[in-house]
């Protein structure tokens, strides 16, 4: 039995959870902090919440990865679950976790990418290992990323 790829990062950002979680549920922002999403989208009507899907385009070591997904589980302000679903190019479940730190004043996020499929059918089964190493480093950089650009803006 082969291990599927984990990819799981934190960072502390200096602010709320509140304001934290309302960048991180709007879909268009993503691509503005995560430097593999080239686009991400929502693609149901209505506010994020369950059963709201999402659409992106990610670009790992050069491929471009296709996605939807859908939300599974949604708590505002806390975190969220979503699972892809049919027209993607991977299997994978995407969990959101914001804790707070400092008495509210800051948020813990933790990000974690539980890839099912494993990426061999877009690199090879053999890769997996280096190919999750590899996105764990930019995961890493656009969570630091992230809390830059929200701290700098306010």
């Amino acid at each position: 039995m082969s291990v599927m790829p984990v990819v799981e990062q934190s960072v502390t950002i200096a602010l709320p959870p509140s304001e934290v979680w309302d960048f991180l549920v709007d879909a268009q922002n993503w691509a503005t902090w995560e430097s593999s999403v080239l686009e991400c989208e929502q693609t149901s009507e209505g506010p994020p919440g369950v059963g709201a899907r999402w659409r992106g385009v990610n670009r790992v070591l050069g491929k471009r990865i296709q996605w939807e997904s859908e939300f599974v589980e949604f708590e505002p302000g806390k975190g969220s679950t979503s699972k892809s679903v049919e027209g993607g190019d991977l299997t994978f479940t995407a969990t959101t976790r914001l804790e707070d730190v400092d008495g509210g004043g800051s948020t813990l996020l933790t990000y974690r990418l539980d890839i099912d499929s494993g990426i061999g059918g877009i690199f090879g089964k053999l890769s997996d290992p280096i190919v999750a190493k590899a996105h764990s480093r930019t995961v890493r950089a656009s969570l630091d990323n992230l809390a830059d650009l929200m701290t700098t803006d306010n």
